[in-house]
């Protein structure tokens, strides 16, 4: 594998003309992975990571199972076979390997279907020893993320076929998630790691805008804090204990411009950028994701000294990779050794056999649900969208959706976009045939099990829950049911970039009561759709899978539908 290595040797330089913003340090050259000759009085050590690999056993299809390489061009990626084979490539005796969160959740049916002990079992065997939290790890609330932690079997569905739950292998971190009432972290905050004669300390946070984006009833009683008060908090704690080689594992990023190559660093500074910068000086990187983009920056610390910063894209497709000593006077990482990049883990070398044996018994543990055809689709219906934010497979799953909920008196739907995982591919994906939807890939396509609902919203609500999909964060366009048509305009301010609403192709009344269907997680007012939560009279319905597999049996063969519902950029 070639691949470009950056160093922060050079990067202080840099920060003194350019501020606060996170930039790509210096390309060193030589051979990727051979720091050199250093003396005694200094320790390598190595560190592989990854994020966001969200259960994918199995290589992922469609958009998430590609990556851009460092030629700048769209490959083949990801697979827990070619990830065990990469990491086993790049490991030495002195590397730990740590992860960034959203391991599990929002899973493929393979790993989903049994509460993914599968996944969680193998990054352990594969040496993951330590890892933050992500939001999706409360997806089936925090109880059963401790479940996850320390073993046993389900409470409901008890013992998976390979029995009793032992517990991960490796700690999850989570400094910024309290028990209100007691104040004390629900996990480990941080951990502590001897290598090659040294110690290092992890610290691991999740995004503190989890609880806009997971279900309340499994996150109640929880309070998150700030990333960077949390971070500091347990940073003086290791400090404390004689540690001064600390790495911060942290559940949130930025995003990054189309087509950026693996060792890039065009981020768009946002709330990764931020920790990044304001974490206590004491800590030596920080390793991002959430944002499943891939990019290896340097940000100034609170001190102006250069920081190692990045994030290794998504779905198991990155490999992050950094190397560097640890002064043994001090116990200290030496900042200007820290190198570090990204590799795709590409499919051009030999699977792991180990693991392609462990993902083969539970792909035929889970085949006989998993292989169900439910429907047939004549093209893609994927995640793609116009220039209005529209896509094929969302407006399906919307009018799906609504289907599901007219015995209720919905008259439109609207589907989050991030509830959507991946695209449908009319290819056959296995014996099915083309344009075959089975059971298993429409799991994937919608994992959460979330419950479908109506409520009623005023004319007016209904323009304010539009207005909504536009936050100082960035966007999250509704996809919408046929039933529904509006039309945008982004040079407008938040809050006024909505017009011609129309129910059933008549424009809305704003003092009319119209029934509105979506999920439990809008309507409880997640994604920051607060209008959800004015509404009145609701009523639950289907789980959101069970209403897309029956409206497949119905509708097939499904067509991709014109984006024409949402008009304007």
């Amino acid at each position: 594998m070639t691949r470009r290595r950056i160093t922060l040797a050079c990067a202080a330089v840099g920060l003194a003309v350019v501020g606060l913003a996170a930039q790509p340090a210096a390309a060193t050259p030589g051979k990727a992975g051979k720091p050199g000759k250093h003396p005694a009085r200094t320790a390598t050590v190595r560190l592989l990571s990854l994020n966001d690999f969200h259960g994918n056993l199995e290589p992922p299809t469609g958009s998430s199972g590609t990556a851009i390489d460092e030629n700048g061009k769209s490959v083949p990626a990801g697979g827990a076979a070619y990830v065990a084979a990469h990491l086993k490539q790049l490991r030495d005796k002195n590397t730990l390997t740590v992860a960034q969160g959203d391991l599990i959740g929002a899973s493929p049916l393979i790993s989903a279907a049994y509460h993914d002990e599968p996944s969680v079992q193998f990054l352990g065997d594969v040496g993951v020893t330590a890892s933050a939290v992500g939001n999706h790890e409360f997806d089936e609330g925090y109880k059963e993320l401790q479940r996850i932690q320390n073993g046993g079997c389900h409470p409901t569905d008890g013992c998976s076929p390979a029995g009793k739950w032992k517990g991960a292998k490796f700690d999850y971190l989570a400094a910024n998630v309290l028990k209100e009432k007691k104040n004390k972290p629900i996990l480990k905050p941080w951990t502590i790691r001897k290598i090659n004669g040294v110690r290092i300390g992890f610290i691991g946070v999740v995004t503190k805008t989890t609880p806009s984006i997971v279900t309340a009833d499994g996150i109640k009683g929880l309070k998150f804090e700030d990333e960077v008060k949390a971070a500091n908090r347990s940073a003086k704690e290791l400090k404390r204990r004689g540690v001064h080689a600390m790495v911060l594992l942290v559940h949130e990023g930025d995003q990054v411009p189309a087509g950026q190559k693996p060792d890039d660093c065009n981020v768009i500074a946002g709330a990764g950028t931020r920790i990044a910068k304001d974490a206590d000086p004491d800590i030596d990187m920080v390793l991002a994701g959430h944002t499943h983009q891939q990019y290896v920056c340097s940000v100034p610390d609170p001190k102006g000294n250069p920081r190692f910063y990045s994030s290794g894209s998504s779905f198991g497709r990155v490999i992050t990779q950094i190397d560097f000593q640890v002064d043994k006077r001090t116990d200290d990482i030496v900042r200007s050794s820290v190198k570090g990049d990204n590799h795709v883990v590409t499919r051009d070398v030999a699977p792991d056999p180990a693991t392609e044996k462990f993902v083969q018994t539970w792909k035929d543990r889970v085949a006989t649900i998993a292989n169900k055809p439910i429907g047939k689709i004549t093209a893609d219906l994927n995640r793609t969208p116009s220039a209005a934010g529209e896509t094929t497979l969302g407006d399906v799953i919307a009018d799906a959706q609504l289907a599901s909920m007219k015995d209720k008196g919905a008259q439109v739907a609207v589907m989050n976009p991030g509830g959507v995982r991946t695209d449908l591919i009319y290819k056959a994906s296995g014996s099915e045939g083309d344009g075959v939807v089975t059971y298993g890939e429409s799991f994937a396509v919608q994992p959460f099990s979330n419950v479908m609902g109506v409520t009623s919203l005023t004319g007016a609500q209904l323009d304010k829950l539009l207005e909504q999909q536009w936050t100082s964060a960035g966007e999250k366009i509704l996809q919408p049911s046929s039933t529904l048509h509006f039309t945008i305009d982004r040079s407008k301010a938040i809050g006024d970039r909505v017009s011609n609403i129309t129910v059933d192709g008549k424009a809305v009344d704003p003092a009319a009561t119209y029934k509105v269907a979506a999920n439990n997680f809008l309507l409880g007012g997640g994604d920051g759709f607060a209008a959800f939560t004015e509404g009145k009279d609701q009523v639950l319905g289907p789980i959101d899978l069970d209403a897309f597999v029956a409206y497949m049996g119905t509708a097939s063969p499904v067509a991709p539908p014109a984006l024409d519902r949402i008009s304007g950029r």
